[in-house]
């Protein structure tokens, strides 16, 4: 399935990539690795994308008293880390596949909050109870995974939780995405971060792309207006 969704324009089917990351290759050296980490980090703070994250993922649960949450794909951990700073109560799992992320993430905050549990975990094969938890999220990486394992995940997803929310980049009409893409690869071979941002750019799912994922996975996906920031999608498992 193309990325921009099943009736994806010609020049959209163009726009997108099988090439990885710097943070999804093994051919890579750690510190590249780490280097794309921090600056996603510093991004975040800066542009209060973390607040953001954490109080959409707070919104989900709010008549929920002891909340019990996972993050997916969680990376620098830093939703994990403003959702038990704003909720007094909240018992937080974060998560990656990455093993060198999740001892980082060990190493900070996290690992030395009561509340919080740091684990590697593969997304497609969460090793949890059903209903373990009462939402879950995977914030701007759910373009990592091509569409096979991405239709598992949402399987998975709402199996643990039986809410599942995907915060990720927009994938805007394609000549527009041809004006983002053409300002960002003049530094793709220069810095990391761009050249991941382009990639992560060409990867990102549209909305009909996602909600072909959830019909696939057999649940419901509302997919939100981007706006000028990022993708919602919220899935759930079917009621029946």
């Amino acid at each position: 399935m193309p990325r921009g969704g099943p009736g994806a324009s010609c020049l959209d089917r163009l726009l997108q990539t099988d090439r990885l990351e710097y943070l999804d290759r093994d051919d890579v050296d750690d510190t590249v690795k780490r280097g794309v980490v921090r600056t996603l980090d510093r991004a975040g703070e800066l542009f209060g994308e973390h607040d953001r994250n954490a109080r959409l993922i707070l919104d989900e649960v709010a008549g929920v008293a002891d909340p019990a949450i996972l993050e997916l794909g969680a990376g620098h951990g830093a939703v994990s880390r403003r959702i038990l700073r704003e909720h007094p109560t909240a018992r937080v799992t974060a998560s990656d596949i990455d093993a060198d992320a999740v001892a980082r993430m060990a190493a900070g905050e996290l690992g030395n909050d009561p509340r919080a549990t740091v684990r590697t975990l593969d997304a497609t094969e969460i090793e949890a109870d059903d209903d373990t938890f009462d939402v879950a999220v995977f914030a701007l990486s759910f373009h990592h995974l091509p569409p096979e394992k991405a239709a598992r995940v949402l399987t998975e997803a709402t199996r643990v939780a039986p809410t599942f929310v995907i915060i990720d980049l927009a994938r805007p009409p394609a000549p527009l995405h041809l004006i983002r893409l053409a300002t960002m690869a003049p530094l793709a071979p220069l810095w990391p971060f761009a050249h991941d941002g382009l990639i992560s750019s060409l990867r990102a799912y549209s909305p009909s792309a996602l909600r072909e994922l959830a019909a696939h996975a057999g649940v419901e996906m509302d997919v939100r207006p981007a706006g000028i920031g990022p993708q919602v999608a919220v899935a759930r498992r079917r009621a029946d």
